[in-house]
């Protein structure tokens, strides 16, 4: 899957889990976040797994899947960012996203 694009200047909501599976509290929580916030894009990072969570989640393929049925807006877009990042760490994946998108501000969601 590739990157998702989002131009200079613009704010992007991220709203990382492991969406297994994805239900309507995520979208809620991504609706009210474009909303309230004024964020141009929110980002759904599908995590390939938790490392804090003692079992394996459902396939990655699968759970991203699922999101994208969930989720139809013009203006989020549901990635596995991580998983081509390498990364599990919330932070070490805020650093990989702020170094490929140098002019883009994030917002982390939480919910």
């Amino acid at each position: 899957m590739g990157r998702p694009w989002a131009a200079p200047g613009q704010v992007v909501g991220l709203l990382g889990g492991s969406f297994d599976p994805p239900h309507a509290g995520h979208v809620h929580l991504t609706r009210e976040a474009l909303k309230r916030l004024g964020l141009d894009q929110v980002w759904w990072l599908v995590s390939p797994g938790n490392p804090i969570k003692p079992n394996p989640p459902a396939p990655l393929a699968d759970r991203v899947r699922a999101a994208r049925a969930l989720m139809r807006h013009p203006r989020v877009r549901i990635t596995d960012l991580e998983a081509g990042y390498g990364t599990r760490a919330t932070a070490d994946t805020l650093r990989a996203l702020q170094r490929a998108y140098p002019r883009v501000r994030f917002v982390w969601l939480m919910g």
